[in-house]
């Protein structure tokens, strides 16, 4: 895990002492169409982003991760016929998209890295462009993942527009499409945005317990919660009522354990996608994906440490200033906000934080 000692100060960040413990390795939309190494091309009838528009991109081959001794071994992963369906996995679900492409790759990298069974961690990339799968082969050659096809046509018409034009690409509401994504057998998915570094094991988030709740993350109970939402919101009984008999907390929903199979069972897809119908024609809300899912979870999360996401390192999401760390351990490091560590990395002007980003970055022109 990473331990960040903070002094007085806002750039004591740039002090920080880390100490990684020796346990971790140094180094239904049916129009959803399935490919993988595994199975294949991608079949998807789209078209083609321009050549030079992922060409641009070039990553270094990422080392070689494997399981510790201690980790336990079946058939299928001697054999190295391990099927999506095995129930030794760790799933992980991550969008891939050229404007962040650079930050999933170091997200994946990051997770090998700090993983104590690497080669059991299975990763489901959401796509909705279809010529990313063959970087993702070149830069890791043995990781066990399949791509997914997200049609953006599925939300088009329930997107509103946000502060931010980031927060409006159809990407971003696959998160709410997983059971219709994913194969049925995969119960449990970690759902992860692509502007983060996961700094402990996932195996640790992988078995939190949810009790009796669908989806479980860290909240924040102490944060303003009127302000996701507007005044009309909860001047209309209609709407502010949602939350009676709840105590509603803040949670980013850029880190979220999820349990598929009640997901499914409780439909709540659609009921997202109401919430979203209400937008469109009463305005309750100013961000992008995230107030459907406060308007249906908030009140009903399974609590997750707040170490599993220390998020708002971009800053705001207009001036993406740089922030400080939240006091305690840090186990994952979220750049959510609008300044994101690469682009801060290029024009060389970094915040302090986005050095523990760097060496996770595997991008490099020509090599």
């Amino acid at each position: 895990m990473l331990w960040i000692v903070r002094f007085s100060g806002f750039f004591s960040a740039a002090m920080v002492t880390i100490i990684l413990s020796p346990s971790l390795q140094s180094f239904p939309p049916a129009e959803a169409i399935r490919s993988s190494h595994l199975d294949g091309f991608l079949r998807l009838p789209v078209q083609m982003p321009p050549a030079d528009t992922v060409d641009r991109f070039s990553f270094r081959r990422a080392s070689t991760f494997h399981n510790a001794g201690e980790c336990s071994f079946n058939q299928s992963e001697i054999s190295g016929d391990l099927s999506v369906c095995d129930p030794s996995l760790v799933h992980v679900a991550i969008t891939l998209d050229v404007e962040y492409l650079r930050g999933s790759i170091a997200a994946v990298h990051s997770i090998l890295q700090h993983s104590l069974c690497p080669e059991s961690i299975f990763f489901h990339f959401l796509v909705s462009e279809t010529n990313l799968e063959s970087l993702v082969k070149s830069t890791f050659p043995e990781l066990k993942f399949k791509v997914y096809y997200f049609d953006p046509k599925i939300v088009r018409n329930l997107i509103s527009t946000s502060v931010r034009q980031a927060l409006e690409q159809p990407l971003n509401y696959a998160r709410n499409y997983l059971v219709d994504l994913l194969e049925p057998c995969v119960r449990r998915v970690i759902y992860l945005d692509s502007d983060l570094v996961v700094v402990d094991d996932i195996s640790k988030l992988w078995s939190t317990s949810l009790g009796s709740k669908t989806i479980g993350a860290p909240e924040y109970c102490h944060a303003n919660f009127t302000k996701y939402f507007t005044a009309g919101f909860w001047s209309d009984k209609r709407f502010a009522g949602t939350f009676a008999g709840r105590k509603p907390c803040y949670f980013n929903s850029g880190v979220m354990v999820i349990d598929l199979v009640k997901w499914r069972r409780l439909g709540y897809t659609k009921r997202i996608e109401r919430w979203m119908e209400v937008q469109k024609s009463d305005r309750i809300y100013e961000l992008g994906s995230l107030p459907p899912f406060l308007l249906v979870f908030a009140g009903h999360v399974a609590p997750i440490e707040h170490r599993w996401n220390q998020h708002g390192l971009g800053g705001d999401n207009v001036r993406g200033s740089c922030r400080d760390l939240h006091p305690g351990p840090v186990s994952l490091l979220h750049w959510s906000g609008s300044g994101k560590p690469w682009v801060r990395l290029d024009s060389k002007q970094p915040c302090p934080l986005d050095a523990l980003w760097a060496p996770y970055d595997l991008y490099g022109h020509g090599q």
